[in-house]
C-alpha cells in the first residue's frame, strides 16, 4: 500500500502545498506515517523525539492554512522542526541527521530556503516574528508571520519583552503557544501554574463565542451600547478566567486548543488568520505522542541517542559522566553544609541534580528557561550567605553574560558556575557547542575558572570553590570520564597548574578534557623518539605564573591546547603572559578558530579543526 509519506521523498518536485489538498482523514493517516517514521529514524541517529512528535498535528494544521512559500514560519528553539524538514523536501535526508555535513536538528537558513530563521536557543521565536511582520508592513508586503514558542520557553524574559511590544504596536502576527507542560523537565513557575488553570477552563472559549454572537445578532446598536456590551464582555472573560494575561497585554486569545486536533486546529488558525492584530492561539499537545515510552518519559526522550524502538532503552556505555559525577558531589556535599544551595534553568535532570532536589527539596531552585534571572537569584542568595551553585550548560551561560559581570563579578559573590557540556557537543551544533565560555568569562575580573582532567575530581573542586570568597566556574565536558592514568587532584592551591610530565624541550598546556589528547600525542612522539612534557591547567585562571616564568627561563617551546575558540581563550592569555616576558619562546595556541562550528561526531569534528591527535603531531612538528 502507497504511503502519502512517499510523495514528500524528492525534494526537486516537492509541493508543500500538497497538504492543503488532503482530506481530514488523510491528514490524520498522514500524521501516524510520520510518527512511525521518526521513530525508526531517531532511533537510529539520535535527536530530539519527544518533542517532534508532540508537534506533527500542529504542523500539519499550519501546512493546511498557510502557504510557506510566501508565509514565514518561525520555531522557537527549533528542536521541534522535524516534520516541518519533511513537509519541505528533507525527508530523505534524515538518515544524516546531525551527522557532519547531514540534516541539522535545528532551522537553518543555508538548509532550506522553508527554514527563515535559525534557533537553538529558547524565547526567541516572538521577537524574531515580531521583527519580520514590522518589515514585511513597512516594506507594504502581503504575507502572514506565525511563531511557535512553547510554554517552558515562555517564562524566558525576551518571550515576554516580545509579548509586551506585540500588544503595544499591533502588529499583524499569529503566536502558537504549544503547552506540552514541559521544557526538559517539567515546567515550574507562576506562569506555568497560569496556564495551568486556562487548560482547565475550556468553559471560557464557549461563553466568550456564545457572548459574541448574541452581540453580532443584536441590530443597529449605538457606539455607546456596543462600548458597554464591550465591557460587559471582558468582565465575564476576567471572572471565567483570572488575570486573562494575554488579552490584557493586548493579544487576542484562542484556546485552550487540542493540539492533536487537525480539524479543529486549522478552524482556529483559518479564524486567527483573518485579524488585523497580534494573535495567541493557546494548543495543548503531549510530547512524546504516539510512541508509549516517550509519553510516560518524555524528558528521556527529549534528546537522545540511539535507542531500541521496541523497547525504548538506550545504546550506549555505562561510564561515569561528568553530569552524575557533578549532582553525587552536590547529595554528599549538600550533606554536611546547609548552606549550599543548587540552582538550575528547568535542566535539573540533565545537569545531574535530581536526587540533590528528592533529598533537600527546600535547596534546590528551578526558575525554568530564565538563566539570567537564575544568575542574580544566586547572587542575591550569596550576598545573604548561601553557598549558591548554578549547573548550566556552557551555551546556555552565554545568554547571562551581563548578569555574571555585572550582578555577580562586580560585587565579587560567592556563586559557583557549575558549567555542563563544556568545549564540543557534537550533534547539536554551532548553537550548542560550548566553546566560547572560557572567552567570556576570562575576561571577568574577580572570576576563577577551573576544569578537572577526570570527573571524580568535580567534588574536589566544589569543596575548594566553596572556600572560596569569589566566584568560581567549574567548566566540564559532556559524556564519560576519561579515564585518565593519573591520580585525581584533591587538593588545590589558587593559580597552580599540575604537571604530569616534564621532559621534553616542548610542553602541552592543556585543559580539562584536553589533557587526555596530549597524553596520546606524547605517547605517540614517544616512540619517535620526541619528548613533550605535559601540564594540566588546573585553573584556567588565574595562569601559573610562576611555572610559566620557570618554562620560559628554560626555553621551553609551549603548546597551548583548548576546547574553546582561540580568541580571548585560555591560548591567548597564555601567550599575552610570555609575551610581557621578552624570553622570545615560541608559543602555539591550538584550538578552535574564529568559526561556528558546526553539527557532527566530537571525534570527527577534532579532526577537521586539527585538534585529534595526529592534527597536534603536525602543529607540534611545525614548531620542531
Amino acid at each position: 500500500m502507497r504511503k502519502i509519506l512517499d510523495d514528500f521523498d524528492d525534494i526537486n518536485k516537492i509541493d508543500i502545498n500538497k497538504v492543503k489538498e488532503m482530506s481530514l482523514e488523510e491528514l490524520e493517516q498522514f500524521s501516524k506515517e510520520i510518527r512511525t517514521f521518526l521513530i525508526q529514524n531517531v532511533s537510529k541517529t539520535g535527536g530530539h523525539l519527544a518533542s517532534n512528535l508532540g508537534v506533527v498535528e500542529l504542523t500539519l494544521s499550519l501546512y493546511n492554512v498557510f502557504d510557506f512559500n510566501k508565509d514565514k514560519l518561525i520555531w522557537d528553539v527549533g528542536h521541534q522542526s522535524y516534520v516541518h524538514k519533511i513537509l519541505t523536501g528533507r525527508k530523505n535526508q534524515f538518515e544524516t541527521l546531525k551527522q557532519y555535513g547531514g540534516l541539522s536538528g535545528f532551522p537553518k537558513r543555508s538548509e532550506s530556503p522553508y527554514d527563515h530563521f535559525e534557533t537553538g536557543h529558547s524565547s526567541t521565536s516572538i521577537s524574531a516574528a515580531l521583527g519580520m511582520a514590522r518589515a514585511r508592513d513597512l516594506k507594504k508586503e502581503n504575507f502572514e508571520v506565525v511563531a511557535v514558542i512553547g510554554d517552558g520557553a515562555l517564562t524566558g524574559g525576551m518571550a515576554l519583552e516580545a509579548l509586551n511590544d506585540a500588544g503595544d504596536r499591533k502588529s499583524k502576527m499569529i503566536i502558537i503557544l504549544n503547552d506540552n507542560q514541559m521544557s526538559i523537565d517539567p515546567n515550574v513557575g507562576g506562569l506555568s501554574e497560569y496556564l495551568g488553570r486556562l487548560r482547565v477552563e475550556p468553559g471560557y472559549n464557549r461563553l466568550k463565542q456564545d457572548v459574541e454572537s448574541v452581540l453580532n445578532k443584536i441590530p443597529n446598536i449605538g457606539k455607546g451600547m456596543a462600548k458597554t456590551l464591550e465591557r460587559i464582555k471582558n468582565g465575564i472573560k476576567q471572572m471565567v478566567v483570572p488575570g486573562m494575561l494575554f488579552e490584557n497585554m493586548g493579544i487576542k486569545y484562542f484556546g485552550p486548543i487540542d493540539g492533536h486536533d487537525i480539524k479543529e486546529l486549522s478552524r482556529t488558525l483559518k479564524k486567527a488568520r483573518e485579524i488585523d492584530e497580534p494573535v495567541l492561539i493557546h494548543v495543548i499537545t503531549k510530547k512524546g505522542k504516539g510512541y508509549s515510552f516517550a509519553e510516560c518519559n518524555p524528558g528521556k526522550f527529549h534528546g537522545v541517542g540511539p535507542f531500541d524502538c521496541k523497547n525504548g532503552e538506550m545504546n550506549g556505555g555505562k561510564s561515569l559522566s561528568y553530569s552524575k559525577a557533578f549532582g553525587d558531589s552536590m547529595v554528599k556535599i549538600g550533606k554536611e553544609n546547609k548552606k549550599v544551595v543548587a540552582i538550575t534553568a528547568a535542566m535539573k535532570d540533565s545537569t545531574g541534580l535530581k536526587e540533590f532536589g528528592d533529598k533537600f527539596k527546600e535547596r534546590l531552585f528551578d526558575v525554568g528557561i530564565a538563566e539570567q534571572h537564575a544568575v542574580t537569584l544566586a547572587a542575591g542568595m550569596a550576598s545573604q550567605g548561601l553557598k549558591p551553585v548554578f549547573a548550566v550548560y556552557s551555551t546556555f551561560l552565554q545568554r547571562a553574560y551581563d548578569q555574571i559581570l555585572h550582578d555577580v563579578c562586580i560585587q565579587n559573590l560567592p556563586v559557583i558556575f557549575a558549567i555542563d557540556r563544556a568545549g564540543l557537543v557534537g550533534g547539536d551544533g554551532e548553537t550548542h557547542q560550548g566553546v566560547f565560555d572560557l572567552s567570556y568569562l576570562c575576561q571577568m575580573p574577580n572570576m576563577t575558572i577551573m576544569a578537572p582532567k577526570r570527573a571524580n575530581e568535580i567534588e574536589y573542586m566544589l569543596r575548594w570553590a566553596l572556600k572560596e570568597n569569589s566566584p568560581v566556574a567549574i567548566r566540564y565536558p559532556r559524556g564519560g570520564d576519561n579515564n585518565i592514568n593519573y591520580t585525581s587532584l584533591k587538593d588545590f592551591k589558587k593559580g597552580k597548574w599540575e604537571v604530569l610530565e616534564e621532559d621534553g624541550d616542548i610542553v602541552i598546556i592543556a585543559v580539562g578534557k584536553m589533557i587526555n589528547q596530549a597524553l596520546l600525542v606524547r605517547e605517540k612522539l614517544l616512540n619517535s623518539g620526541i619528548k613533550v612534557g605535559i601540564i594540566n591547567a588546573v585553573f584556567v585562571k588565574p595562569l601559573d605564573e610562576e611555572l610559566l616564568k620557570d618554562l620560559c627561563y628554560k626555553g621551553k617551546k609551549i603548546i597551548t591546547l583548548e576546547d574553546n575558540i582561540l580568541n580571548g581563550g585560555f591560548g591567548s592569555t597564555v601567550l599575552s603572559f610570555v609575551n610581557g616576558l621578552n624570553k622570545n619562546n615560541k608559543v602555539v595556541n591550538l584550538g578552535f578558530k574564529d568559526v561556528f562550528v558546526p553539527h557532527g561526531s566530537v571525534d570527527l569534528l577534532f579532526k577537521i579543526h586539527g585538534l585529534d591527535v595526529d592534527g597536534i603531531i603536525q602543529s607540534i612538528l611545525k614548531v620542531l
